[in-house]
């Protein structure tokens, strides 16, 4: 099966969509603690970076193979030997880290007899550490991608897919609601399958889709500015109501029914990723060539970041050097931002580049770096190209 060209503008997307995971986690202890605090704003508008992960891993499956011949099984073996060793083994090495750490950090007096069988029961269910759910839907979605290719073959059912995903979502959150009540439901890959069938959607008809995509900043077509204005306008709308309803929440202690909340955030994470595609096309176009460069680097390497930054938050945490001042907490906070993802990228970089077998920890590394381990003199002067920038 031949590879189809790589979209280079959604190793940005992936950087956008880093970013914002990160400023999440940053501001997570700031969301627990602090009722009233602003930071809570932007703890609540970044939720969108793991949904548009989740969308991308399914536009890019369903590109690459969602309108040629099925699978055949010389095919399907490469892409779960490949989903094994850069996904599962990775997600098995880090929860088997975080769930240490925590036991070390929080709970020494805990017994290894009830420490491994609880392990056992949170790799199941991918609560090892807060950001592993990500990767274990992503393996739930690995193992369905044979059956959604299948189901994906119907035109009808590629026509409306992204009706069909939100209603498939919706009817997974009211039967959970008001039937099953899954204590970790964002951990079963139902809770997303809205973004996965409009990753099929786009990935499949991608060729079609691309100039609306890279319309922003362009002159073009009375309905391509239409329908991108009314997408980015009901994207702030949501967005701008999912932060205040929250914010409301946490400041009076009052709650609404879960469902605005779910909706609030469908909506605005769903239309986040729509928006940040766009974005993407658009900086890929008018940002200087460093820049670029860079957040491509960053989208690459941004499986690995995700896996690792939650330790050098953590890290970071144990020097709480603002001492308490109100003043100095939002430095604080924002150095530990920049600290997790200076280090994570740090780190990845070096460890992809230079320590054989560091992908099964850290994923795969990026697709040129493979190709230039095949030609050494492509290497040697990707390099020099890179230290150079």
């Amino acid at each position: 099966m031949a590879r189809k060209e790589r979209i280079s503008t959604l190793s940005i997307v992936r950087a956008l969509a880093m970013l914002g995971v990160i400023s999440v986690h940053a501001t997570s202890e700031t969301a627990a603690m602090m009722k009233t605090s602003s930071l809570f704003y932007g703890y609540t508008f970044f939720k969108y970076g793991t949904p548009t992960f989740i969308l991308l891993s399914s536009m890019v499956l369903f590109y690459n193979y969602g309108a040629g011949d099925k699978l055949q099984p010389q095919v399907l073996g490469k892409f779960y030997k490949n989903r094994f060793r850069y996904v599962f083994i990775p997600y098995l090495i880090c929860s088997v880290f975080y769930f240490m750490l925590v036991q070390v950090t929080w709970y020494p007096e805990r017994s290894w007899s009830e420490a491994v069988p609880m392990f056992v029961t949170k790799l199941l269910t991918g609560t090892a550490y807060t950001h592993l759910y990500f990767v274990f839907i992503s393996i739930q979605f690995y193992l369905l991608f044979p059956l959604l290719l299948m189901l994906f073959r119907s035109r009808r059912v590629v026509a409306w897919a992204i009706p069909l995903g939100l209603a498939l979502q919706w009817g997974y959150v009211l039967w959970n609601k008001y039937g099953v009540q899954i204590p970790a439901k964002g951990s079963i890959s139902l809770s997303y399958i809205s973004f996965y069938f409009a990753g099929a959607y786009l990935g499949i008809n991608f060729h079609k889709v691309r100039p609306w995509l890279d319309s922003l900043g362009r002159a073009c077509s009375v309905r391509y500015k239409l329908i991108t204005g009314s997408i980015w306008l009901l994207w702030l709308g949501f967005a701008l109501l999912h932060v205040q309803i929250w914010y409301w929440t946490r400041s009076t202690g009052k709650e609404m029914n879960s469902l605005i909340y779910e909706l609030l955030w469908n909506g605005h994470t769903l239309l986040s990723a729509i928006v940040l595609i766009q974005l993407a096309f658009y900086l890929e176009r008018r940002l200087p060539e460093l820049g670029r460069r860079l957040l491509s680097q960053l989208g690459d390497l941004s499986f690995g970041i995700y896996l690792i930054h939650p330790a050098f938050l953590a890290l970071y945490r144990q020097f709480p050097w603002h001492k308490g001042s109100a003043s100095l907490y939002p430095i604080f906070i924002f150095i530990g931002y920049v600290f997790a993802l200076g280090m994570s990228w740090i780190i990845v970089y070096e460890a992809l580049r230079f320590i054989p077998g560091a992908s099964f920890g850290l994923g795969a590394p990026p697709r040129d770096w493979m190709q230039n381990r095949k030609n050494p003199a492509a290497a040697v002067e990707m390099i020099r190209s890179t230290n150079a920038s």
